[in-house]
C-alpha cells in the first residue's frame, strides 16, 4: 500500500500546489514511483488526457514533476465556475453537469465513492500518493460534508503538513487560527507547520516559530523562501497577471478576459529575454503590440460581451486593420469569428446570439455535448505572416462546448489574423520560434537578439530547482517519518 502526505492551507493560494509539485519531484529522485492526487479542484485552467478526460493543470504540473502521464485519477471531481454561485462538474474526466453551490453542497456525499475508487486505484500502482488540499481546513461551515481537506485526510488515513502564506502578511495568525478550528482528532493528523513564501533573513522569524510551534501542538518543518521559478499557476490568481512588464524587442499583448482560462498557452513566450508578454484589460494599455492575443474563456458569450462593452473589440479591429497579427484560442477564436449561437442554452439563456469580431470566416454554435480530445499531427498551409508553421508538428488538446457548422483546419487564418481550438499549440517545438521569428522579420530585427530557448530542457530544470528549494528548505527527515505514522 502506498504511503501518503498531504498539503493543506491556511487559504487559497497559500503554495499548496507547488509544494506538492516539489515533493513529487523529490520523491522521485529518492526512487519512489510516486502520484499526485486533488480530490476536487476549482479551476479554470484544465487539460485534455490522452483517454479525452478533464482533469486541473495543477495535477498535470504535479504529474509532470513526477514523471509520469497525467490521469483523471489524480483529479476526480474537477469545478468550472461558470457564475458567482455555481459551476460546471467534472467527475472522473466527464461533465456531470452545472450545479449552483448549494446543489453541489448537497450532491458531495454521492461523490465519495468516486473519490476514494480514484484513489485506492492510484494507490496499488505507486509507492507514494502526494495529496493536495483545497482552500482551507478550518472553514467550518463546510466541515460536514468535506472530501478534500480533514475529511480526505481521515478517508485515505494520510498526516498532513499546514502551510501558512507569509507575503500576505498574519502567518502566525493563520497557522495558529487554522489549527484552533480543527477537532482534537483533526490536529493530530498535522505532522507539521510550514511557514511559505518568506523573504528575507530566517533568524528573524525564530522566536515566533517557536512560540508557534508551542501554540500548534506541532513543529515547524520548514521556512520556504518566496520562489522565482517559471512552472504553470493553478489559476487566475496567478502573479503573472499583475505583473508590469516593460515592452521589449518584440511585445505580445494578451486580453485578459474576465473568465480567462488557460492562460498557461501563452507561457512559451515568456522564456524569451527580450519578448514581454503583456495582459491587458482596457484599451488605454493596448498600446501598439506586435501581436495580439485573445485567450480561451469558460464563458465566450458574456467575455465576448465584457470586450465589446470595455471598447477592447474595437480596439482589437482597428489594430487588425493596420496590419497588427491577431491570434485567437479556443473561446477566443470563437470571438474573432462572425457570430457565436447558443440555441440550446448550452452556457448562456436558449436562444442566445452574438455577432463576433467579424475577423475569421467561423460560425459557432453551441451543443450540450463538450469536445475533449487530444490531438496532434502537422499544420496544413498556413497563409499570410505565420507560414513558417506550415508542415510544423503540433500536439496539445482541445476542450470547448461550441464548434463550427463545417469542418475546419487546426489552425484557420485570414489575413494577418489565426485561430485554433488547440490549447498548448505555442508548446510544440519550434512553434514559439515561428511565430517569433516571423514578428521579427516583420520589424526587421534578428531574431537571434530574443535568445536560444529549449522548452523541454527548461521545464524540467524548473522542476529539478523547485526539488532543491524543498529539499533545502522542509524537514523531509521529519516527512518521512510522518509518512510512517499509522493513525
Amino acid at each position: 500500500m502506498a504511503k501518503n502526505i498531504m498539503i493543506q492551507g491556511t487559504m487559497s493560494n497559500a503554495g499548496k500546489s507547488l509544494l506538492a509539485a516539489g515533493l513529487c519531484r523529490v520523491f522521485r529522485q529518492d526512487g519512489y514511483r510516486t502520484a499526485p492526487f486533488k480530490s476536487q479542484n476549482m479551476a479554470l485552467n484544465s487539460f485534455i488526457t490522452a483517454d479525452g478526460g478533464e482533469m486541473g493543470r495543477a495535477q498535470v504540473v504535479q504529474a509532470e514533476a513526477a514523471g509520469i502521464p497525467p490521469d483523471v485519477r489524480m483529479n476526480p471531481i474537477l469545478l468550472k465556475p461558470t457564475t458567482d454561485m455555481g459551476s460546471q462538474v467534472i467527475v472522473n474526466g466527464r461533465v456531470l453537469g452545472n450545479m449552483d453551490a448549494m446543489a453541489y453542497y448537497r450532491c458531495k456525499p454521492e461523490l465519495v465513492p468516486a473519490v476514494l475508487e480514484a484513489y485506492r486505484s492510484l494507490e496499488r500502482e505507486f509507492d507514494v500518493i502526494v495529496i493536495e488540499g483545497a482552500g482551507s481546513p478550518a472553514e467550518i461551515n463546510l466541515k460536514r460534508e468535506d472530501i478534500v481537506n480533514m475529511g480526505l485526510a481521515r478517508l485515505v488515513d494520510a498526516p498532513v503538513l499546514l502551510v501558512g502564506d507569509i507575503d500576505r502578511g498574519g502567518v502566525f495568525a493563520q497557522l495558529y487560527g487554522t489549527v484552533a478550528l480543527l477537532e482534537p482528532e483533526e490536529r493530530a493528523r498535522i505532522a507539521g507547520v510550514v511557514v511559505n513564501k518568506f523573504r528575507g533573513d530566517r533568524a528573524i522569524l525564530e522566536p515566533g516559530l517557536r512560540q508557534l510551534e508551542q501554540l500548534c501542538g506541532a513543529p515547524v518543518a520548514g521556512v520556504v523562501p518566496y520562489l522565482h521559478l517559471d512552472i504553470d499557476d493553478e489559476d487566475s490568481l496567478s502573479a503573472r497577471f499583475d505583473r508590469v512588464s516593460d515592452r521589449r524587442l518584440v511585445d505580445v499583448a494578451v486580453i485578459r478576459l474576465p473568465r480567462i482560462s488557460n492562460f498557461t498557452d501563452f507561457g512559451p513566450f515568456e522564456r524569451y529575454e527580450n519578448v514581454s508578454l503583456r495582459y491587458i484589460d482596457a484599451p488605454r494599455d493596448l498600446h501598439q503590440p506586435d501581436l495580439i492575443c485573445l485567450p480561451g474563456t469558460k464563458s465566450t458569450l458574456a467575455d465576448l460581451r465584457w470586450l465589446r462593452q470595455s471598447g477592447l473589440e474595437a480596439a482589437v479591429k482597428q489594430a487588425a486593420a493596420a496590419g497588427t497579427p491577431v491570434f485567437g484560442i479556443c473561446g477566443g477564436y470563437q470571438m474573432l469569428g462572425r457570430s457565436i449561437a447558443d440555441p440550446e442554452g448550452a452556457e448562456a439563456a436558449a436562444g442566445t446570439e452574438e455577432a463576433g469580431l467579424g475577423l475569421l470566416p467561423l460560425d459557432t454554435v453551441f451543443r450540450g455535448e463538450k469536445v475533449q480530445t487530444q490531438s496532434r499531427g502537422r499544420f496544413a498551409r498556413v497563409d499570410g505572416l505565420f507560414s513558417g508553421l506550415t508542415g510544423m508538428a503540433y500536439e496539445g488538446y482541445e476542450i470547448h462546448m461550441g464548434r463550427g457548422e463545417e469542418d475546419l483546419p487546426v489552425l484557420q487564418s485570414a489575413g494577418n489574423v489565426y485561430g485554433t481550438y488547440l490549447h498548448g499549440v505555442f508548446d510544440a517545438p519550434g512553434a514559439a520560434d515561428a511565430v517569433l521569428e516571423a514578428l521579427c522579420r516583420k520589424k526587421g530585427v534578428d531574431f537571434a537578439r530574443l535568445g536560444a530557448f529549449d522548452a523541454a530542457a527548461y521545464r524540467e530544470r524548473q522542476y529539478d530547482l523547485l526539488a532543491d528549494a524543498v529539499r533545502e528548505n522542509l524537514d523531509m527527515e521529519l516527512i518521512y517519518r510522518a509518512m510512517e505514522r499509522k493513525s
